[in-house]
């Protein structure tokens, strides 16, 4: 099977397989990472450096003779002072080779194939001048971009030797710092002059096709070795700050291919490359559409005015379920509207027989003026009335509207983590975002975190009260501590109907607002407390969070068979890539 015929049958395949957003690299279209058209670039370089992209043709000088001609070339520029006399390089050894070359190919060392390698010099900066400063963020992993570039300072620009002047065609590939040593790019003409600083290595290749250089570079074969624990790694230094020092650029075993080839190889590779970018914008345009689509009928359901219009757009949405909910993205948005269908008292049916939310907010009321009383409550001040402002939407008859400080009491007894060793410790990060599922806790005895904490008891609600962590809220289970950046919280409603608002969009609306009011990254009490929420009855809050907890775990479940699709697409994606270098 060709190389195109390898493509352009798995299009499914390497459109349909998609994860989360990472932070870095190609192929993200804002939201999900394209997996699929990812792995297909890498196959698409490793077959070109492999020499198995485009055939072979026996017409074609070897590459032994093209390393000759590179070799009388340097000796010509070292006999007329323009380089420095090339020392005699040790051969490629057979454990360097990471895979076997077509007839005609042939190893050799970078240093070899260049006139120039060097890292760039720290410069004396200026904010304007005749030279720009090529630094790391101009070298993107496809595009480079002098908007960024600093100047050099006129009066320093003598102890610049014209090699350093960056030149059409050279390869400049960033050499320091984790998540940015790596990438690579070929200089094409510019406009002004420009010289690369410390943390950027030129590369100055002679006579061979520097972009069939860069493709190696850019290749799985080398950017796997751009990891300080890798078994041949090319960089030196920790996780946290590598170094790609220039020893490793001059050593490093390059495949080269007969010189006509490789105009062969990189013109196959640019139109490769174009595929990829027309199937990536395609795929990027279908999940935007479909997350349009999602939004516009999501939003019909907490529009609509009646339970009959209710009624009418779930089965609109319900007779298309397996071609809407196909993205973490889209199961994560039904999420949020079975929350907010929840709070605004359209999941459930309501029953006249249910004692009205005024009846408990009264109580409540009550209770707190005894527990005041009891020394177990401290007194709080008054609350403002809510004005029809405030209210976002009608409630159903028998629903109340309240202030969050009406229904819950806020407590913080601040203690030191040390007296209590083997408590369970809960901090922000351990709190899923937006699900109230804590993900993981350890004992005070684990963590080994210090200073003042936030003692929680079984049954109370701890919310994050620091940005950017104001949608984390989980119900616990147990007694623990909590850092001093959340508050535990005593529901005098059904604990799990008021996470259930906390985790909507009603109480949402609301941290924005109050996030633009303050100054500090901390939501203060006072704010809190004042929050608006609808109340129902006891009894249909009840109803409410049984539904609720239905539609989550059908939630999940969509979620559970995405995932195992998604794996069994990366695999397979994955097994072709293999199946194709082997």
């Amino acid at each position: 099977m060709s190389s195109q015929e390898l493509i352009t049958e798995h299009l499914d395949l390497w459109t349909g397989a998609v994860t989360k957003k990472s932070s870095s690299g190609r192929g993200t279209n804002g939201k999900v990472e394209l997996t699929g058209v990812k792995k297909l670039r890498e196959l698409i370089l490793e077959l070109a450096v492999r020499g198995k992209l485009v055939e072979q043709n026996s017409t074609d000088e070897p590459a032994s003779m093209l390393l000759e001609k590179i070799a009388d070339e340097k000796a010509q520029l070292a006999k007329e002072g323009k380089i420095k006399k090339s020392k005699m390089l040790p051969e490629v050894d057979e454990e360097e080779k990471p895979f076997d070359l077509p007839d005609g190919w042939q190893w050799a060392r970078m240093e070899a194939i260049s006139e120039y390698i060097q890292r760039g010099k720290g410069p004396k900066y200026a904010d304007s001048g005749k030279v720009r400063v090529v630094s790391q963020k101009c070298i993107q992993w496809s595009r480079f971009d002098l908007k960024s570039a600093r100047f050099v300072d006129d009066n320093s620009l003598s102890g610049y030797q014209d090699e350093r002047y960056i030149r059409e065609n050279d390869i400049l590939w960033n050499s320091t710092g984790t998540g940015t040593v790596g990438r690579a790019i070929v200089v094409k003409r510019q406009q002004c002059s420009i010289v690369a600083d410390s943390h950027v290595t030129i590369i100055r290749p002679l006579v061979s096709e520097p972009r069939h250089i860069l493709n190696y570079i850019l290749s799985p074969s080398v950017q796997q070795r751009i990891e300080p624990d890798h078994e041949n790694s090319l960089v030196s230094g920790t996780t946290k700050q590598v170094e790609l020092n220039s020893t490793s650029v001059k050593m490093l075993a390059v495949p080269l291919p007969p010189l006509n080839e490789q105009h062969r190889i990189v013109q196959k590779v640019d139109e490769l490359m174009a595929l990829c970018d027309r199937l990536e914008q395609q795929t990027s345009d279908q999940l935007e559409a479909h997350e349009t689509l999602v939004d516009t009928l999501l939003g019909t359901l907490t529009q609509s005015e009646n339970t009959t219009e209710l009624a009418d757009n779930w089965a609109r949405i319900k007779d298309h379920f397996d071609t809407l909910f196909t993205t973490e993205q889209s199961i994560g948005k039904l999420k949020q509207t079975i929350l907010q269908l929840a709070v605004m008292g359209r999941l459930v049916e309501q029953d006249a027989g249910d004692e009205p939310a005024y009846e408990l907010l009264k109580r409540i009321a009550e209770e707190k003026v005894r527990l005041v009383a009891v020394r177990k409550l401290k007194k709080q001040k008054p609350l403002a009335e809510i004005v029809e402002e405030e209210k976002p939407f009608e409630l159903p008859s028998g629903w109340h509207w309240a202030r969050f400080g009406d229904v819950c009491s806020i407590k913080g007894e601040l203690v030191r983590p040390e007296n209590f060793p083997d408590l369970r410790q809960v901090a922000p990060d351990c709190i899923e975002k937006g699900t109230g599922l804590i993900t993981e806790n350890r004992t005070v005895k684990e963590s080994g975190v210090k200073g003042p904490n936030s003692r929680f008891f079984a049954g109370q609600i701890v919310y994050s009260k620091i940005r950017p962590s104001l949608s984390k809220a989980a119900l616990v289970d147990f007694d623990g501590l909590c850092s001093a950046d959340m508050y535990p919280i005593d529901a005098f409603i059904d604990a799990r109907f008021l996470l259930t608002e906390i985790l909507s969009e009603v109480f949402l609306q609301q941290v924005r607002i109050a996030e633009n009011r303050i100054k500090m990254p901390k939501l203060n009490q006072e704010s809190l407390t004042g929050f608006v929420l609808p109340i129902p009855p006891l009894a249909e809050q009840h109803r409410i969070v049984q539904k609720v907890d239905e539609l989550m775990a059908l939630c999940d479940q969509l979620q559970e068979r995405l995932n195992q699709a998604s794996d069994t697409r990366y695999q397979l994606a994955g097994a072709v890539v293999e199946g194709a270098l082997n």
